[in-house]
């Protein structure tokens, strides 16, 4: 079974890294088989940053390449050339920078390289949203809200999550660990044993009420004894 720890930390707020949260785990008898990291995004983000194109004009050398000058903050403006059809004067746009590593659709690392294209320098590159991992498109660039600062980080703009994923060997015997919220539950009786206490945060049901009572349901309770309370409900209006 696989547990998302920030999954479980949405459970317990807690600062373990997750070696040591496994460690625990597999002492309560939820035996930790591996972590994995998992990453929405490959390589998340890291080296992308807002840039401003302040310039675009046609390379001489190629007729389908432009010639950008695209601010990225506070540093000195860089020269990139671009191939994009869309590619325009005024745009903010994601700029890869020197050194930062893409992957391509197979999961392939390339490293982006201060370089000549047809004679001329580009340092840098602009890119489209499948050059980042954030959806399929290769028509052009992407382009981003003018409101946003030059420099910003491409992380801090996109939904971007890193998670270490526990593989539990769970045993049949154990169905209160089936779920992220059971496994949370052992997770807070082992941090007490080790003397660490946190709050056990469960999601609030302030916004829960009752709509109607009148959608009765006959229930056929044979033995009292064995079943002296049976109870249910019924729920309407859920987007899955």
């Amino acid at each position: 079974m696989k547990i998302s720890y920030n999954w479980l930390k949405q459970f317990l707020k807690t600062d373990w890294s997750a070696e040591k949260t496994g460690e625990l785990l597999t002492d309560l008898g939820l035996e930790i088989e591996g972590i994995d990291t998992y990453q929405s995004v490959k390589g998340g983000l890291k080296g992308i940053v807002v840039g401003e194109v302040l310039t675009c004009v046609p390379h001489p050398n190629a007729d389908r390449l432009k010639i950008t000058t695209v601010a990225i903050g506070d540093d000195a403006p860089l020269q990139i050339v671009c191939g994009a059809p869309n590619v325009a004067a005024g745009q903010k746009v994601p700029v890869a920078t020197i050194g930062t590593t893409l992957y391509t659709e197979t999961g392939e690392a390339w490293t982006i390289k201060k370089g000549k294209i047809r004679g001329e320098e580009s340092h840098g590159m602009i890119c489209a949203e499948d050059e980042l991992g954030l959806g399929k498109s290769h028509d052009g660039i992407m382009v981003l809200d003018q409101s946003i600062k030059a420099g910003t980080l491409a992380v801090d703009l996109f939904e971007i999550e890193d998670d270490q994923v526990f593989e539990i060997g769970l045993t049949p015997n154990r169905a209160d660990a089936m779920s992220h919220y059971g496994t949370a539950r052992d997770l807070k009786a082992g941090l007490i044993q080790k003397d660490v206490h946190v709050e056990m945060i469960t999601p609030s049901v302030s916004s829960f009420h009752v709509d109607s009572r009148t959608l009765k349901i006959d229930i056929d309770v044979k033995d009292y004894k064995l079943a002296p309370r049976y109870c249910g409900l019924t729920i309407t209006g859920l987007k899955v």
